[in-house]
């Protein structure tokens, strides 16, 4: 095989060709000197890299390059020594900067494994059976659990039967308006996802605990009879005075109650209230379609309601917590307004009736309450605030039944909202929220138990995504320079999710259950006490609060309040803020995973059964033109 050679020059006094070069080279093909440029390039290099023939075939031209094709022979180590001092420089530094890149903490990327969203949202909806009051399902998997609070009622004037609903969170308190913000939203997703519910085997269960909130929701509302002219609201059993033993000073199971549980009423001026229950049974009644008696029972009963609070007279209209009503409930779900409410509960009606008449209250009430709106509350979807979620549904009708006008004003605004809303979650707006360095978003930062609102967040997002999706669009706007595409929305959904079940700092799995490091000291009277068939009274209760051990019952599928600001989480029992769950926010829970959740049946066209969402289910009753004023 042909070398490549490189020598030192040679200077002759005889070459009288040559005597204006200092330095030459000669390659051996070429059979005579040439002129080089530099020392350097004289240096005879053979580096003999492949192996030499010894078929005698040495006549062929090399398929490789000649450039690699030489010997190597150091001729100037001044030189050579340079070359490797600086080419083991290069690769001492690009080695270091890939150690460090490898090491160093990264913001916002953990990378734990994938979810089983199948395994969370089964766990998440057993949580709600751990907090029902009344006489308790004998063929329920939670075993710490009995019958409870089944006198509640007795001590309202006139008396009632409050028995059923659900114990808020840790404590054996039943609040109503956490309990209809609980409906409305689980209903909302049975509404919409049903069709993914059916395919892992839990649409009965999560309609049973709907139907057990919509019962009790039926009884909380007593309108005008023949008997008496007053309305009855009724907000609270059970009470939150430290005084006696009572709910929040007694740390006993349910079943062990002794204590007085006294009831709040209000009347007909509670709107916020009200509105969250219209909301609430609207919504459920779209749940259970099929059953026409039992939906039109709840439909009938919202619209009455309903008309009670926004009729056209001397009716004042005020929130519940800002009166004796619901007093003992500002510490811990003080309203903060009822115009949102009044605009949610409307639209729901809206959908749940096909009356126009209630459309139009709501959207003309939006922009007032849009007016009223504290910068702080933008962005936010819980048990207060419901602006933010009644932006997208309205959003929903815009895309899917426009109804053109007097509604064309409402629908533009919200759908405005909404892209604002999916920007500021992106971070790719001025007005944005912040995040903690392990990524979850901080929507209300003053408040505490952050994980609230990021699993709402996650789940409008995503929900709206699906939304876009339907409409094959491929994202949306947040400025004239600035979009979003569906799979930012997707990944900020799933990325709070993940951070939940224990793709976090801590490495800790926010759902009790869930995951190989969980809770275990979950801030849960029943949970926290073992169920041994004893009656434990409130002080025997106290030793179990105190203890440090972790609770004798495990509270499957229970999200805590979460960590802090900094992402640090205490697992302490007498630390509420860190290791309290409670209903309204498993509700969140429950809709970003189902909203997360894969549908597997992908052999339709339809983008609808692709996406497990019910595209037109929603406007059942819904007459895009003939009952339109």
């Amino acid at each position: 095989m042909p070398q490549s050679s490189y020598s030192q020059s040679l200077t002759s006094a005889s070459d009288t060709n040559m005597h204006t070069e200092r330095f030459v080279h000669t390659i051996s093909e070429a059979g005579r000197l040439l002129p080089s440029a530099s020392r350097w390039n004289s240096i005879e290099l053979d580096f003999n890299l492949l192996p030499q023939s010894s078929t005698g075939f040495d006549s062929l031209p090399s398929r490789f390059s000649k450039s690699v094709d030489f010997n190597l022979v150091i001729t100037n180590r001044k030189y050579f020594k340079r070359f490797v001092y600086i080419s083991v420089s290069i690769v001492f530094l690009v080695t270091l900067l890939i150690l460090l890149l490898q090491f160093l903490p990264h913001k916002h990327h953990h990378h734990g494994a994938s979810q089983n969203l199948t395994q969370a949202l089964s766990q998440a909806l057993l949580f709600f059976d751990a907090q029902k009051s009344g006489i308790f399902p004998k063929n329920s998997l939670v075993s710490f659990r009995g019958d409870s609070g089944l006198d509640d009622g007795n001590m309202s004037n006139p008396r009632a039967n409050l028995e059923g609903g659900f114990y808020d969170s840790g404590n054996n308190v039943k609040f109503s308006f956490p309990t209809a913000y609980t409906v409305t939203l689980l209903s909302w997703t049975v509404i919409e996802y049903h069709q993914k519910y059916a395919d892992i085997g839990e649409l009965d269960h999560v309609k049973d605990i709907i139907r057990w909130g919509s019962d009790y929701l039926l009884k909380l509302f007593v309108p005008p009879n023949a008997t008496s002219a007053q309305t009855n609201l009724y907000s609270q059993v059970g009470s939150t005075n430290t005084t006696i033993e009572n709910d929040i000073s007694c740390w006993q199971r349910p079943e062990d109650m002794s204590y007085a549980r006294p009831v709040s009423s209000c009347g007909s001026t509670a709107s916020d209230l009200a509105g969250e229950i219209v909301a609430a049974l609207s919504a459920a009644s779209l749940v259970f379609k099929e059953d026409i008696d039992y939906s039109g029972k709840l439909a009938e009963k919202a619209e009455t309601l309903f008309e009670l609070v926004t009729r056209n007279d001397s009716h004042i209209q005020a929130t519940y917590t800002s009166d004796a009503c619901g007093e003992q409930a500002r510490q811990f779900y003080n309203s903060s307004g009822y115009k949102d409410e009044l605009v949610w509960g409307g639209t729901w009606l809206f959908l749940a009736t096909g009356n126009y008449s209630h459309l139009g209250n709501a959207t003309d009430m939006f922009a007032s309450a849009d007016e009223d709106e504290k910068f702080s509350e933008r962005g936010i979807f819980n048990w207060n605030y419901k602006l933010t979620a009644n932006s997208l549904l309205l959003t929903r009708l815009r895309f899917f039944r426009d109804l053109g006008y007097p509604y064309e004003a409402a629908f533009t605004s919200s759908s405005n909202r909404t892209d604002l809303l999916m920007c500021s979650y992106l971070s790719v707006t001025e007005q944005h929220f912040t995040k903690t360095d392990g990524g979850l978003i901080l929507l209300n930062p003053d408040s505490g138990a952050p994980l609230q609102y990021a699993v709402t967040a996650s789940f409008l997002s995503k929900l709206y995504s699906d939304y876009l999706d339907l409409l094959r669009r491929s994202g949306g706007s947040c400025s004239s320079t600035t979009d979003f595409s569906l799979d930012m929305l997707r990944s900020f959904s799933k990325s709070q999710v993940n951070y939940i079940l224990g793709d976090n700092p801590m490495k800790m799995s926010y759902v009790v259950g869930y995951g190989d490091q969980y809770p275990t000291q979950v801030h849960h009277r029943a949970a926290s006490i073992p169920w041994d068939g004893q009656r434990h009274s409130c002080a025997q209760g106290e030793r179990w609060r105190n203890s440090k051990d972790p609770n004798p019952n495990v509270l499957l599928g229970a999200m805590v309040a979460g960590p802090d600001q900094n992402d640090l989480f205490l697992d302490n029992r007498d630390k509420p803020w860190f290791t309290e769950p409670s209903i309204s926010s498993n509700a969140g829970l429950v809709a970003a995973l189902i909203a997360l959740h894969d549908y597997p049946r992908h052999s339709s066209n339809s983008a609808s059964i692709k996406l497990g969402i019910d595209m037109t289910g929603i406007f059942q009753n819904v007459n895009p033109v003939a009952s339109a004023p």
